[in-house]
């Protein structure tokens, strides 16, 4: 390790992978011996400012601080050598601060201005922190592109109908839920409890939700049944995952159903993803091949996880909507025969592509259930592609 430049004499650059601090060093019998209780103070109160826009999920000033951290400190890599024992009885107390520009990525879901939020994830990308970011956005010039059913099927072992969202009564869970409510009915009219007359009225309430609030409300309750509840984190922890192998920054990933209805998201859950060139290219009036590929294959990701680890999917509607209103946008738009082909063409591309990486979906589903952050979340893929490769 060299010396750096510093006003302060035989300054040592104490550096890491994730922060750097200065901290002036006196030689005492050939070896250093850190003056660092001033310094550290000093360390500490600069990263305050950080941990303080973090947790007001300020992104502009959490990024703004670690640009101006790294264009001083640049990182180069620790001597063992220089390091010595004494220095490293206390550089645990900075092991905290080494993780800390993950971190930035928790600030994203409150950002408006979604360049900044690509900003971010093309910050860490530079550092080093995210080797799999788009690594796979190469995959959509890759294989045919006329995908029958029959091809489909070969190729995931799977019927076309286990590839699309089910509607109620339809649906596995559905049957036997709708099952299990007119069976309990069935057995409180048998024990002379009559809830007929208060039928219409629970019917009625279940009507106003699904029309007014978008069946909220009923989704709120389903998410706390257990099933249902890992069918969605396995849902969504598909759509982050291509996303972030696409190389499309997400800004966040919401659970809550409340939360997602205030954020315009329907359904009860939703992943928010950018693709700067789509952006780009509707606001000039115009969509390329390569661009809605890519925005394809994360809109079909949940319905393809789905498939993946249940044998057949569920939910998705509201991502078959958004992608039909995509379609609409094309010029020409696609025929119908076009749109079913592009839609099997992506699902499948997802499928194989969350089948190779199960490890890393299945890391960010205990991720999200265990109510992680999208940081941790994405380390935990990093972590999980880095082990298999």
């Amino acid at each position: 390790m060299a010396l750096s430049a510093s006003p302060f004499p035989k300054t040592l650059l104490l550096s890491h992978q994730k922060c750097c601090f200065l901290f002036p060093q006196t030689p005492v019998q050939g070896k250093f011996k850190p003056l660092r209780t001033k310094y550290l103070a000093r360390a500490l109160k600069e990263w305050q400012e950080y941990e303080d826009a973090v947790k007001r999920k300020d992104l502009a000033r959490a990024l703004r601080f670690l640009k101006n951290k790294n264009d001083k400190n640049p990182i180069e890599p620790l001597s063992d050598s220089l390091m010595g024992e004494s220095n490293r009885a206390w550089l645990p107390e900075f092991v905290g601060g080494f993780d800390r520009d993950w971190e930035v990525l928790d600030t994203c879901l409150n950002a408006d201005d979604l360049k900044l939020v690509a900003s971010a994830y093309k910050f860490l990308q530079n550092r080093g922190f995210l080797p799999s970011f788009g690594k796979f956005s190469g995959i959509v010039l890759e294989g045919p592109r006329d995908v029958t059913p029959t091809v489909l099927k070969s190729s995931t072992g799977l019927e076309a109908s286990k590839l699309s969202p089910k509607k109620w009564g339809v649906s596995g869970s559905s049957r036997v839920a709708l099952a299990a409510f007119l069976g309990g009915t069935s057995f409180l009219l048998s024990q002379g409890i009559d809830i007929r007359p208060n039928l219409a009225v629970v019917l009625g309430l279940a009507f106003v939700d699904a029309i007014f609030l978008g069946g909220v409300c009923l989704a709120q309750i389903s998410s706390y049944w257990p099933p249902y509840k890992r069918r969605i984190l396995v849902h969504e922890a598909g759509h982050l995952l291509i996303a972030y192998l696409m190389g499309c920054p997400i800004r966040g990933v919401i659970l809550d159903p409340i939360v997602a209805m205030q954020m315009g998201i329907q359904g009860q859950a939703g992943t928010q993803f950018w693709d700067e060139k789509m952006n780009n290219e509707l606001a000039e009036g115009r969509l390329s091949g390569t661009a809605f590929d890519r925005y394809s294959m994360v809109l079909f990701a949940g319905i393809a996880a789905e498939a993946l680890i249940y044998g057949e999917a569920e939910g998705g509607e509201n991502d078959e909507n958004l992608f039909r209103s995509i379609c609409v946008l094309l010029q020409p738009p696609l025929s119908i025969a076009q749109m079913s082909n592009q839609a099997r063409w992506a699902v499948l591309q997802s499928y194989n592509l969350l089948k190779w990486h199960k490890h890393a979906h299945l890391e960010a589903v205990k991720a999200l259930e265990s109510g992680s952050s999208l940081s941790v979340v994405i380390r935990r893929i990093e972590e999980a592609m880095s082990s298999s490769t």
